[in-house]
């Protein structure tokens, strides 16, 4: 396999997330893809990319971006906060990106509203101990909710004509004060002529973007472009396959592309998976490989594994084999890329979890039940690591024969290939394995 005859592909997190989706997107548009898709999610997404000494978080925008020659779609599937898209476009127009007839914006995307944000607060705020689920804050979850309810969603198409638009708003605005007052007691209203004035005036600066996504996605690919699908959070946070209801609000795994980029699966010829060589978590809900003592500080610290998005430090674990497979499975990736390998530098041993054990007995499957998850124990098998540093390295056979042993046990464990490892976080620190 070369990378160059992928395909249409989808990259897709087969954990919770942060697994470095952007990274891996911006090291294929590099080879011979010229389209980038955002299918899923909103600003809660964070996508880290280092160019040189220069780092990039992106939260709206696919990662493509950053290369000039790529069409960039946002698609109907993921929710939109125009003031975060708004000041992303410009901050990095700032920085010298050009932003213009390369990005696209579905008519059909949902738009995040404050009250969105203020309900999401409220709600987390409220749980009792042990159901908050530790959401971002940015209103993702309550936009995604009115978007299934229908009675008062709006979408960026919804914005013109600019009449219609205030009268809709006026009849949400006044539900939802309504609705904040009488579940949380919420005092502060919304006024709906300045919520108006204040998305009318994001309209004008959206309309140059604004088009059928799906339309132009057919047309790009009836030409021959090569489409990358770039997914946002990863596979066990999916609202419907995912550690429930400690997930995020989208089908963030690989078949979230159908729905939310309106693109049938024939269409799509490989996946890659993207995961960590340790597990990590952000928020609430079971993570059964965390480390709780100075081996988990440590991946957190040489790692860098704060939330790009929240800046919350990331709950650090062992590799989960369990987990992993079982994203693996629903999301069907077809080869895998295995970053951070470079974070692990400097362990003794490592461990590996292949199992759990609760009550007794060995539990083999993922359980749906996240009550059964948080107190199943891992079973684990160790093996040796490695002291060298291993950031240099650009070939497989480079690496130390323990970093490679761990990464062949990984493969082995999914049942399938290795084709990327990550040694570092900028562009070049990246192992590429082809056939």
């Amino acid at each position: 396999m070369s990378f160059q005859d992928l395909g249409n592909t989808c990259v897709f997190g087969l954990q919770w997330g942060d697994e470095g989706k952007g990274k891996i997107v911006d090291l294929l548009l590099k080879e011979d893809f010229d389209v980038v898709v955002r299918y899923a999610g909103g600003a809660n997404a964070g996508h880290t990319i280092v160019v040189g000494s220069e780092k990039y978080a992106l939260h709206q925008l696919p990662s493509g971006i950053l290369r000039p020659n790529v069409t960039c779609l946002i698609t109907g599937g993921v929710v939109i906060d125009p003031a975060v898209l708004l000041g992303e476009i410009a901050s990095l127009r700032q920085r010298g990106c050009q932003i213009d007839d390369n990005l696209r914006i579905s008519d059909r995307a949902h738009l995040v509203f404050p009250y969105h944000r203020r309900e999401d607060a409220l709600a987390d705020g409220a749980a009792r101990v042990g159901e908050k689920l530790g959401t971002t804050g940015r209103g993702i979850g309550p936009c995604y909710a009115d978007k299934y309810a229908r009675h008062w969603a709006i979408r960026v198409g919804d914005l013109y004509p600019a009449q219609r638009f205030k009268e809709r708003l006026a009849t949400i605005v006044a539900h939802k004060n309504v609705y904040l007052a009488s579940v949380f007691e919420a005092r502060e209203t919304f006024d709906a002529e300045r919520l108006a004035e204040e998305y009318l005036a994001f309209a004008a600066e959206l309309r140059p973007f604004v088009c059928n996504t799906t339309t132009l996605l057919y047309r790009l690919m009836a030409q021959g472009r090569q489409v990358l699908f770039e997914g946002a959070q990863g596979s066990l946070l999916d609202i419907d396959h995912g550690t429930y209801p400690f997930v995020t609000s989208s089908s963030s795994g690989s078949g979230g592309v159908v729905s939310g980029a309106g693109v049938p699966a024939t269409k799509i010829n490989s996946a890659v998976g993207v995961l960590k060589a340790y597990t990590t978590r952000v928020g609430a809900g079971p993570l059964p490989t965390e480390l709780k003592d100075d081996r988990g500080d440590a991946i957190r610290k040489r790692g860098g594994e704060y939330g790009t998005t929240t800046g919350r430090p990331r709950r650090c674990g062992w590799f989960d084999a369990v987990a992993t497979s079982y994203a693996a499975m629903f999301g069907g990736p077809t080869c895998l890329a295995l970053l951070h390998l470079d974070t692990l530098s400097g362990f003794e041993e490592l461990s590996v979890c292949v199992s759990y054990r609760t009550g007794g007995a060995r539990l083999d499957e993922f359980p749906a039940d996240v009550h059964l998850l948080d107190e199943v124990e891992p079973v684990y098998e160790t093996v040796p690591g490695w002291t060298e540093d291993i950031r240099h390295c650009r070939r497989f056979n480079e690496l130390p024969p323990p970093a490679q042993d761990y990464v062949r046990l990984i493969s082995e464990r999914l049942g399938l290939p290795v084709r990327m490892i990550g040694v570092g976080p900028a562009r070049d620190q990246i192992i590429l394995i082809e056939d």
